[in-house]
């Protein structure tokens, strides 16, 4: 009898050692819905208060306005998570990639925010002003942020068995899980890039 209960409870286990292992622990939940916040608000700070001079400047004509920094962000908040993060997710799992990641979640945050390494931009991430203001722009960074969050809150998907590679060294690659951290260090590169133009000795004083 004992023998028989064990055989029907092997499926069971098995069914929740996979289940287990397809999802984030609550830790890794935390941690990354803590960057996604923290950066948030670094970017929130670093353009508070900014006139509509401050926000267009430029440091030169090949560069980019603070505003035009935000707009990326906004961008860049949608095309991460629909185009990287759910497209990867749409393929089978490859569990097998797993010895190609070579780099922590802090690793892929540091390694994006990195300013020193310079990334040619997509045409689909470019700022157009397709949002029309600077406060619909921060309202869409917003509204994605807290979809994205939302997202990291309740979600079972199986973020570590699927996997982006990127087509630069220093990421190479990374689940989808860590995705999030590129996404969050993504945000704080370019709050980054708005203070550089803020330390300009030619940015208006208001």
């Amino acid at each position: 009898m004992k023998k028989q209960l064990l055989l029907l409870l092997i499926p069971v286990l098995a069914f929740n050692l996979v289940g287990q292992a397809q999802g984030i622990t609550d830790a890794e939940r935390k941690a990354a819905i803590k960057n996604l916040k923290t950066t948030q608000k670094d970017l929130l700070s670093s353009i508070r208060g900014l006139s509509t001079e401050q926000l267009n400047f430029k440091s030169s004509p090949e560069s980019w306005s603070i505003a035009e920094c935000v707009e990326h962000i906004a961008i860049s908040e949608t095309n991460i998570f629909q185009g990287m993060i759910q497209g990867t997710l749409k393929a089978e799992a490859t569990p097998e990639k797993r010895s190609e990641v070579k780099l922590s979640g802090d690793g892929v945050y540091d390694a994006i925010v990195d300013r020193t390494y310079k990334v040619k931009t997509q045409e689909a991430f470019v700022p157009t002003g397709k949002f029309g203001t600077h406060d619909a722009t921060v309202a869409e960074f917003l509204n994605k942020r807290k979809a994205n969050i939302e997202y990291l809150e309740t979600t079972s998907d199986d973020l570590h068995g699927h996997y982006f590679t990127f087509p630069v060294e220093a990421l190479g690659t990374v689940d989808s899980y860590q995705l999030f951290y590129f996404m969050s260090g993504h945000s704080k590169r370019h709050t980054l890039q708005i203070e550089e133009v803020k330390s300009n000795a030619a940015f208006p004083a208001k």
